[in-house]
């Protein structure tokens, strides 16, 4: 039998596709605004955001400087001057309507919540994610949904932790275990606070950053397998 009682899942790349979700909803945003954009373009947003959230969970910038000003940032450098918080409202309202399931999900899910406590930890837009999971029929398995926007805090932090801690009703960190895509956000916030930690490698990437999580797995299917250990390797 697991020693584990309580799951903490991410969404994004854990629970539903972000790739997928994020081309579909920034396709149908260019399309809206007719504006013809080009791989270049999207790879180099990509590369924007993907720094912004670093800096993000880092504390060293706001959500809402994050949101505002991330496509605004990014199309600038292709001579297109936007709105950034007229885009990113666009934006989230495509992405609502996306919920691509990571392989496995919603049965691993369904599965588990028969023997576990389940618990969503998201550093996303509140209203977005509490959408996408109801529109994938994933929120009736949680018992609790805790968000970033929500909580005044971000992962890693250990606020954001300690925030979720506390809701959580007899919440004992030796019987709980948080399962994400990053290392950074995820894994590097389960360490801190003092919680086992699941590394969902979804792309199969070398593991370079110094963060060592308690188990690493390639498929949420693997996750039957590793709970049904005793102890952490």
């Amino acid at each position: 039998m697991t020693k584990y009682e309580i799951l903490l899942f991410d969404v994004d790349d854990t629970l539903l596709d972000f790739d997928l979700a994020e081309n579909a909803a920034l396709d149908r945003m260019f399309k809206e605004e007719n504006i013809v954009v080009t791989s270049e373009m999207i790879a180099r947003y990509k590369e924007i955001n993907e720094s912004m959230w670093r800096a993000f969970e880092r504390g060293e910038v706001t959500k809402n400087t994050l949101h505002n000003t991330r496509f605004s940032i990014a199309l600038k450098e292709f001579g297109i001057e936007v709105d950034g918080t007229y885009f990113e409202s666009l934006f989230q309202k495509y992405l609502r309507e996306a919920h691509h399931y990571v392989d496995g999900a919603y049965e691993v899910i369904a599965q588990l919540a028969n023997h576990y406590h389940l618990y969503v930890v998201s550093n996303g837009v509140t209203v977005t994610q509490n959408k996408r999971l109801v529109d994938a029929n994933l929120a009736q398995y949680f018992k609790g949904i805790f968000i970033s926007e929500q909580t005044g805090y971000q992962k890693p932090m250990p606020d954001f932790f300690d925030y979720v801690f506390e809701r959580i009703d007899h919440f004992d960190k030796e019987k709980a275990l948080i399962i994400g895509d990053s290392l950074t956000s995820d894994i590097k916030g389960g360490l801190q606070s003092g919680i086992d930690t699941c590394w969902f490698n979804i792309r199969n990437v070398e593991n370079t950053s110094g963060i060592e999580p308690h188990y690493e797995i390639k498929k949420l299917q693997d996750l039957h397998d590793l709970l049904n250990q005793k102890v952490a390797l």
